[in-house]
């Protein structure tokens, strides 16, 4: 079994609260492709936290935001169907406002639409590892 070794790459999460909804985007590609996940990816060379968290926000699902502050870290795996880990990411996960935009799919989004927050547990959603614990943890710092 050939297992990958390399650097953790560092990526953002832009989690965005709003009238009790989280801004969700389903994956195209991996880790976690098909799967529902917050707006995100890898930091730019010379680029800060809050400036990427912002720009993934935008370029997956049309919605400007203001990043607020950095709450939380999750670790992801992408793995191959034996389970070695072909590449391992650090998501900071971003608070960040709602400015302006409808959600509208693209670059790396198949979807992108808005979860009532009370139900998203219940939600019948094929889910990245962690969302509804980092909606629920970004909620209470809104609240």
């Amino acid at each position: 079994m050939e297992i990958m070794t390399g650097c953790p790459v560092a990526a953002v999460i832009a989690v965005v609260i709003r009238d009790g909804q989280v801004l969700l985007v389903r994956r195209r590609n991996p880790p976690d492709a098909g799967r529902w996940g917050f707006p995100g990816g890898k930091i730019e060379f010379e680029e800060t936290i809050e400036a990427a968290a912002e720009r993934e926000l935008f370029e997956e699902t049309a919605v400007r935001g203001h990043a607020c502050r950095v709450f939380t870290a999750v670790d992801a795996f992408d793995r191959r169907a034996n389970g070695a880990v072909v590449a391992h990411f650090i998501l900071v996960a971003v608070l960040c406002r709602w400015i302006s935009g409808a959600p509208v799919a693209g670059d790396d989004a198949l979807e992108a639409r808005w979860f009532d927050l009370d139900t998203l547990g219940e939600a019948n959603l094929a889910m990245s590892f962690g969302v509804v614990d980092v909606a629920r943890l970004a909620a209470r710092i809104v609240l």
